[in-house]
């Protein structure tokens, strides 16, 4: 088997399992043989088909990205940033849901724009919430990305012909359709030839699904020893619904459902009863999840945007909670998704001392690999996947790199990530996509776009244009 070796990096971000947590190491060395990782430690002595000069460089664990859509977020670029309704606290999700919506095409171009964003911000591991259809597996295997691809199905869809008023249209066949379509895509996964692809289970939103589906859906990610996912707790909206329905909040419903537990991954789980804009009278949310090992994919980005955030990053932290950092929109960037992490969870907790940056890489990197059932990613560790990724510490965003993830995570973010491994493969090479077509994907992406806004007057629930709902920012000059 042949062997590489990173030698003499100047800096090694390692495991210590002792402790449970990185470390630095300086003027090390990291050996990995086929898609395994061999040595992390200083002077590796023994043989290297291949050898990288590691002087320049970080090494680091590849990170893990627990909640993506990369089918069809990117299509929204120049939609979604400031497009938000205040009747419904803020949000646009549920209109947007409705009016735009890529085809076929768009969304593999979308999906391959994404996987590139991805790479080349660190991400070796990621979980494509996203749904069947022709091609999807195909490109997750050729981005050489380890993909854990959750397909999507629902009891119900979001309508809104009113703008203050989310509408529930259900049809529990087609959920029921939906959720063996995706079992079906989940069990082939097992046995792809890649060995870099495995499933999850994936009920769309709380709120659009029965309880029976809900019910069968978790028996059936235990039954496989899957992980399971479904966005819970991520709106005002879906709160008071949640609480009409059942007299009690989405997290103490899951929970009542038994969806809760080990492998369990809430996404967003940003509106518990605790949040302060809810003046709810309970106080048991955070705790529930605590108690029962859930974990929470947080992605601050798309609420920042509506002056949202989760309230605490370090309130879950120190609780118990295990939390892992998703991209969930655009930008695909897990690296600046961080950054918000910690800038919005200190301001969240008014207190700068809440959190600190190792919270939010561990988060990055072991909290999504243990929300995901894993303990082989995340993780610079003989016998660890060789999934990691060298940082250019003689980028100008980077220097000084007196503390390199500093300079990474607050500075210089994807524009010091040179290359990247995933399963011993080099998939980045300085700076550059190595599986996929970058810059064919977008052209594909633009004209996708065009085609998607062209028909939103026949999905909006007021048949306006897309210039309507989301007028430039500025207004055009004659």
């Amino acid at each position: 088997m042949r062997t590489t070796c990173v030698r003499q990096a100047d800096w090694v971000i390692a495991w210590d399992a002792a402790a449970k947590r990185h470390a630095y190491l300086q003027n090390a060395d990291v050996a990995f043989a086929g898609n395994a990782l061999a040595f992390v430690g200083r002077n590796y002595a023994g043989p290297a088909e291949e050898t990288i000069d590691g002087r320049g460089l970080m090494v680091m664990p590849g990170l893990v990205d627990v909640h993506s859509h990369p089918m069809w977020e990117a299509a929204y670029r120049g939609i979604r940033e400031e497009h938000g309704l205040p009747e419904m606290y803020m949000s646009g999700l549920f209109e947007r849901a409705q009016a735009y919506w890529p085809d076929d095409e768009g969304k593999l171009a979308c999906g391959e724009a994404a996987y590139c964003e991805l790479l080349l911000s660190g991400v070796t591991t990621l979980a494509d919430l996203s749904r069947v259809m022709p091609g999807w597996v195909e490109l997750a295997a050729k981005s050489g990305l380890r993909m854990v691809l959750a397909p999507g199905f629902a009891s119900a869809r979001w309508v809104v012909r009113r703008s203050h008023l989310v509408e529930y249209e259900w049809n529990e066949d087609a959920g029921r359709r939906g959720m063996d379509d995706a079992l079906k895509l989940v069990d082939s996964l097992a046995t792809h030839p890649s060995g870099r692809l495995s499933g999850m289970i994936s009920p769309a939103q709380i709120d659009t699904c029965t309880e029976d589906l809900l019910r069968d859906s978790i028996a059936a990610a235990r039954e496989r020893s899957l992980p399971f996912t479904i966005h819970c707790a991520q709106g005002v909206n879906e709160f008071y619904e949640i609480v009409r329905r059942h007299g009690v909040t989405p997290v103490q419903w899951a929970h009542g459902l038994g969806l809760s537990g080990p492998g369990t991954i809430l996404g967003h789980a940003l509106f518990v009863d605790a949040h302060s804009w809810l003046h709810w009278w309970s106080r048991k949310d955070v705790g529930i999840l605590a108690d029962t090992t859930t974990s929470v994919a947080h992605c601050p980005t798309p609420f920042a945007r509506y002056g949202q955030t989760l309230e605490s990053f370090g309130t879950y932290r120190r609780a118990g909670v295990n939390l892992g950092i998703g991209t969930d929109t655009v930008p695909q960037n897990m690296l600046e998704e961080m950054r918000w992490a910690i800038v919005l969870g200190r301001i969240a907790a008014e207190d700068i001392r809440s959190l600190e940056l190792a919270d939010v890489f561990h988060a990055a990197t072991v909290g999504g690999a243990t929300a995901l059932l894993r303990d082989d990613i995340g993780r610079l560790t003989p016998g660890a996947k060789a999934d990691f990724v060298l940082v250019d510490l003689k980028n100008s965003w980077m220097m000084p790199a007196r503390d390199p993830l500093r300079s990474l995570v607050f500075h210089a973010a994807d524009r010091a990530v040179r290359d990247v491994y995933v399963d011993g493969r080099q998939v980045v090479a300085n700076g550059r996509v190595l599986t996929l077509d970058h810059a064919g994907a977008l052209a594909r992406l633009t004209e996708a776009q065009r085609r998607m806004e062209a028909l939103v007057p026949q999905r909006d629930g007021r048949h306006r244009s897309s210039a309507e709902i989301t007028p430039p920012s500025l207004p055009m000059s004659s």
